[in-house]
């Protein structure tokens, strides 16, 4: 008997299971997001969350060079290349890691306790670590596809710019820079990304490889809050 394969789905069918997946499962859904945004969130809590959300962001550039080593063009190493620029900065004092570190100090953390990680919990390392693994060990289209919570990073920042001042105005309106500059970047990093993998996903399995990353890099964003949102809770 010849073995049947189960067809793929059409480029736009895959699009709207992926952009479904992510919008089902982000992390704007958690309860420690949820708290944030209504303005529910102690300086404590807030502290706790910009210290530990910081060595996510100090390893997105590491997982963004695995990625790029993977690319097999030219023209996507150099489009790949800019995010991590955008990070690191084209020059010191520059980038999404300077205005996290202004946020830090927006919210009353000194930038020598950020740098070092001395608030870092283990679990948050373990979810972060993990993510730079997956990138550094899968395939090209599930490292692409895991960053496709890209797609749902426009709508939380805005979220952040609104609340933050209404609910926190003891924070530097400066300090919310970050928030800032991750609109614009998240539309144009979602949507090229996406693109990519609309384009690589020819077969069903490699389809459900991609929304496979993509649900577990929203594992790890939510692993990220619920290991800072059991530390907050009352003991």
């Amino acid at each position: 008997m010849h073995e049947t394969r189960t067809a793929a789905w059409s480029a736009e069918q895959l699009e709207d299971r992926l952009r479904a997946l992510a919008a089902a499962r982000y992390h704007d859904r958690h309860p420690f997001n949820r708290r944030m945004h209504e303005g529910e969130l102690s300086r404590e809590e807030l502290r706790r969350w910009v210290a530990n959300r910081f060595y996510y962001q100090c390893n997105i550039p590491v997982k963004d060079a695995h990625i790029l080593a993977k690319l097999p063009l030219p023209a996507q190493r150099r489009s790949w290349l800019r995010r991590i620029q955008d990070h690191d900065g084209r020059t010191e004092g520059d980038g999404g890691l300077e205005r996290w570190l202004h946020l830090g100090e927006a919210v009353g953390l000194d930038r020598e306790e950020l740098l070092s990680h001395e608030h870092l919990l283990p679990g948050v390392r373990l979810a972060v670590d993990g993510y730079v693994n997956f990138c550094r060990n899968g395939t090209v289209l599930e490292a692409v596809a895991s960053s496709l919570t890209e797609l749902c990073a426009p709508s939380i920042m805005l979220t952040r710019l609104e609340t933050f001042p209404r609910h926190y105005p003891w924070i530097d309106a400066a300090g919310l820079s970050y928030f800032r500059s991750r609109v614009p970047q998240g539309r144009r990093d979602g949507g090229e990304a996406l693109a990519w993998v609309k384009e690589w996903a020819a077969t069903r399995e490699q389809q459900q490889c991609a929304l496979a990353a993509l649900s577990f890099k929203c594992d790890v964003l939510w692993s990220l809050l619920d290991v800072v949102a059991l530390r907050s809770a009352p003991r």
